[in-house]
């Protein structure tokens, strides 16, 4: 859908594409299938069956412990987080979750429509702070809309991208996938690309205010490496965060980032087929 297109979805309430009748039984089964071999995959087979009789409409519904609207087609998050949540980076969430307590910090660069923002928003109460950042205009317009159904009143969406300086930088789009753009070429000879505003990670957090990070998520498409590898030199040690997931892009980046990370006191306790996790074990 075009940015226009999701205006106007938009204008309706939440509930207007409440789930029904096959779809719902659908989206049903999917939550609830295993973690088995064989539970996925009758999951993804009922997934693409789930995905053809929506036509590519969207699907008002709760996930993660809050209220979406949620795009599946097009985006691989948004498919992921309406019909297969339980899978949606499990040991990644468990373990971030078991360290959210009162008065959690936490930042999602790559924020997508909100799933890790919203899932820590769930769980976190009141005296939380999350920012949530996301570049892309289309998605930040989900993302937006996502964060105003729920009462949490913790999530701050930043729309920019974050980056080695700041100005203004190309934004490359994969059309197949909403949710993967990033400041490197994509793979996809289709890519289509926007211009952006973009800062640092020192910056944001700075005018923000925060005095300490207890968590970040980053996701950006191979482009990782440009956000930490600056901060993690340049930022006071009293902002560098306690728990880290990165997106596994070893093969992308140009600096040895696990290498940094190893010298600046953390330690890898997660790999996962996706992501990286961290947690900084010297102060």
């Amino acid at each position: 859908m075009a940015l226009n297109e999701i205006r106007s979805v938009e204008d309706q309430p939440f509930g207007t594409f409440a789930p029904q009748g096959l779809i719902a039984r659908i989206i049903g089964w999917t939550r609830c299938a295993s973690g088995s071999f064989l539970g996925r995959k009758l999951a993804f087979a009922l997934r693409r069956l789930g995905l053809n009789r929506l036509k590519g409409q969207p699907v008002d519904i709760e996930a993660l412990g809050a209220q979406m609207r949620l795009y599946p087609e097009g985006n691989v998050c948004e498919k992921r987080v309406l019909f297969t949540p339980q899978y949606f980076d499990a040991q990644e969430r468990e373990l971030l979750a078991a360290r959210i307590r009162d008065g959690f910090s936490f930042i999602d660069v790559g924020a997508n429509i909100g799933a890790y923002s919203l899932f820590v928003a769930a769980r976190a109460g009141r005296s939380a702070r999350i920012l949530a950042v996301e570049p892309q205009p289309d998605i930040f317009a989900r993302l937006t809309y996502n964060i105003a159904q729920n009462p949490f009143g913790t999530v701050k969406a930043v729309a920019c991208a974050l980056a080695d300086k700041p100005g203004e930088l190309t934004l490359f789009l994969d059309p197949a996938n909403k949710g993967e753009s990033s400041v490197r070429i994509l793979r996809s000879s289709n890519a289509n690309s926007v211009r952006v505003p973009a800062t640092t990670l020192l910056a944001l957090v700075q005018s923000e205010g925060y005095e300490r990070i207890d968590a970040i998520k980053l996701d950006v498409e191979g482009a990782e490496d440009l956000i930490l590898e600056p901060f993690l030199h340049d930022a006071p040690e009293a902002l560098w965060p306690g728990f880290i997931i990165v997106e596994d892009s070893r093969g992308r980046w140009q600096a040895d980032l696990p290498a940094l990370l190893e010298s600046k006191g953390y330690r890898l306790i997660a790999q996962t087929r996706l992501n990286l996790v961290y947690e900084r074990t010297t102060s």
